[in-house]
């Protein structure tokens, strides 16, 4: 693919065509002049600090947790993809860029998603040297599964704990950054803003959130790298500090956020059991290699299911519906998240859900069991073994494959899946919305980059599996590093910046009034329970599914919360002290307003595309129903104040290399 090939038309296309051709480059004496923040230490943020430490660029790198090693990127559990075609299956380059393309149902950029095909190769051979222990075949070459929205074995994985694997690899590249002097880290910091200095990002304000000071921290350009916003949801997969402030206060300062409604709901979620939890747990989506999503044909048996009269196994064959594999023959259970999540729902819609709640599907590894242990007596030699043989082989076959997520799923639910089918049920889990950046990843404020899952561009309305840990770590070691050079190269005669200038003492004061603000209402209600109202009206109106009726009521809905929140929240301890309340009302603060802008933003888009279900806008089978001649292009929002709407900036998206088509799994 040419680079760049597809400059878009419309009010953008100058931000996005500003670089074509050969890219400027900063030479390595001038590297040693040059600051850098990065904020955030995941994947994204972790690789880019300690690649542009490497190339010798002098980097600050604040994470609010006490190690970077502490970062969300940890949780992802099933794999990453890269078009090795190690399994010889007919995987390339383009098959993976087809696949993110068609994944996320034609709403993604072609340049960027080729791109991130492109080096995906490049990221299995530096986790590889870095020692990331991956899964290997039995003669000691990589092993790959599948993936849903794939018919090839890209994923790479390191049992169930890839992200976690894959972080301490590039946090070893950091730490050595760090002990070099290249990279200085700031842990237990939380930027509260960005300092616009000459219509340049040239800063932050940061929270040291031991003691309560704001710092001000300077630099030639910022490079956010905060993750997502799932958890303005209150339920969803991420750990509860995952927060959108980062990401927010740019937007609030001129940044574009684009695509903000398009949220992924993950299918493999076990399930809620109270109004108690805060946090919802993810199963990986590799469980859907070998396990069987069912539901029972008769409402009779899930409600006896539901009522602790009967368990899954007690089911017959032939009173079970594998709704995936009838539905969809051609992918059945590795259909994308979004057709799995809404076929899910659809079905506990119908009364056929069993948990107590009603919400939830099996998801049962019986016959995966009986395959391997058939196929393992037959490599040991047992001639006609007996069922409970077959069993017992297959069990460790699944075991060596998935044991410590059966193990998770056995503490949490006190359920043995091996004996008895998993329970699951959708949940937000990644957001594909995001800062609008171009194709150097440089926000529409010069010199304020955002990476990972902070930004919008590589998954359209929906993200594939082990397509995150991909993006996160093609941005920080293979993307961002060479595009911030652009930006950098005009930047070489400009002095260190200095933390003193007006620019950086207003915005501190503007930081410290807004601490002021929340500390000062001392009303009656706690931060926790505000998120948790803000949460159950997105899922309700913004969710899985959604209508206009519903999103404009939910848009009045938030608009009165954010009112009484301001008015009666209460934040306890002091600010210029250790308070993770105070923290929790920053963030929650800023959902208030991120999460009607979604509103508004679904509200904008008349169609289903991904996993964004426009009741109004379905097919006669009730799958998805897209608007490619209204609705092709990018939603970037320019914040104007909630006095008035925010102003809709339209990127066109131009397909040259695939078809627009409707998606089919069947």
């Amino acid at each position: 693919m040419p680079f760049q090939s597809n400059t878009p038309p419309g009010p953008l296309a100058e931000k996005w065509t500003r670089y074509r051709g050969t890219m400027n480059l900063v030479a390595p004496n001038n590297k040693r002049r040059i600051e850098v923040i990065v904020v955030g230490t995941g994947l994204a943020g972790a690789a880019a600090a300690a690649t542009l430490g490497e190339l010798g660029y002098k980097v600050k790198a604040f994470t609010f947790h006490d190690s970077p090693r502490r970062a969300h990127s940890i949780a992802a559990q099933g794999g990453i993809n890269a078009a090795k075609n190690y399994q010889n299956d007919g995987d390339s380059v383009y098959r993976l860029f087809y696949d993110t393309i068609k994944g996320g149902d034609y709403r993604s950029r072609e340049s960027n998603v080729h791109r991130l095909a492109e080096v995906s190769r490049n990221i299995i051979d530096q986790a590889v040297a870095q020692g990331v222990p991956f899964a290997r075949e039995y003669g000691g070459l990589l092993a790959n599964r599948s993936f849903g929205g794939v018919q090839v074995s890209r994923t790479f994985y390191a049992r169930g704990q890839t992200g976690q694997q894959l972080l301490l690899g590039a946090y070893q590249s950091l730490s050595r950054q760090i002990s070099k002097g290249s990279v200085k880290m700031y842990n237990r910091h939380e930027m509260l803003d960005v300092v616009i200095q000459d219509g340049k990002a040239r800063g932050i304000i940061a929270r040291n959130l031991l003691t309560g000071e704001l710092e001000r921290h300077a630099a030639h350009c910022v490079v956010l790298a905060s993750g997502g916003y799932g958890n303005v949801f209150y339920l969803s997969t991420n750990a509860m500090n995952s927060n959108a402030t980062a990401a927010w206060r740019a937007v609030r300062r001129g940044a574009y956020m684009a695509n903000p409604c398009f949220t992924q709901i993950h299918p493999t979620c076990i399930p809620q059991s109270g109004e108690y939890q805060s946090k919802l747990t993810l199963m990986s989506e590799s469980l859907r290699n070998d396990g069987r999503v069912w539901v029972p044909k008769n409402q009779e048996d899930a409600q006896a299911v539901r009522e602790g009269r009967k368990t899954g196994s007690d089911i017959p064959e032939s009173d079970r519906d594998y709704y995936l594999e009838r539905r969809y023959p051609a992918f059945g259970n590795l259909v994308p998240r979004d057709v799995a999540s809404r076929a899910a729902k659809v079905a506990c819609d119908e009364g056929l859900g069993v948990a107590p709640t009603g919400l939830a599907v099996f998801l049962d590894f019986e016959s995966a069991i009986m395959r391997y242990g058939q196929a393992e007596a037959n490599t040991k030699g047992i001639s006609n073994p007996s069922e409970a043989k077959v069993k017992e082989l297959g069990e460790k076959v699944v075991e060596e494959k998935y044991g410590n997520l059966f193990e998770m799923y056995e503490k949490i639910t006190g359920e043995n899946p091996y004996t008895t089918p998993m329970k699951i049920y959708p949940a937000v889990h990644y957001t594909m919305g995001g800062l609008w950046v171009d194709y150097n990843l440089e926000t529409n404020i010069p010199g304020l980059f955002a990476t990972g899952e902070a930004n919008f561009s590589d998954h359209g309305a929906n993200r594939l599996g082990a397509s995150a840990l991909m993006q996160g770590l093609a941005d920080g070691y293979f993307v961002l590093p060479y595009t911030i050079g652009q930006f950098l190269s005009q930047e070489i005669r400009t002095p260190e910046l200095d933390p003193n200038s007006p620019e950086f003492e207003q915005t501190e004061k503007e930081v410290e009034n807004r601490i002021n603000q929340l500390m000062n209402i001392k009303g009656s209600q706690s931060v926790e329970s505000f998120h948790r109202r803000l949460g159950k009206i997105m899922w309700d109106y913004c969710g899985m599914s959604r209508n206009a009726d519903g999103l404009e009521k939910a848009r009045k809905m938030i608009r009165e919360l954010r009112e009484e929140f301001y008015k009666d929240v209460f934040v306890p301890g002091d600010a210029k002290d250790y308070n993770p309340e105070l923290e929790k009302a920053h963030r929650v603060a800023d959902f208030l307003e991120l999460g009607e802008l979604m509103i508004v933003d679904a509200m904008d888009r008349k169609e289903s595309c991904g996993g964004h279900f426009r009741e109004e806008y379905q097919t006669e089978e009730g799958e998805a129903l897209r608007d490619d001649e209204n609705f092709a292009y990018v939603s970037a929002w320019e914040y104007t104040g909630w006095e008035e709407d925010p102003k809709l900036h339209k990127e066109e998206l131009v397909f040259e290399n695939v078809e627009l088509k409707t998606r089919s799994y069947k």
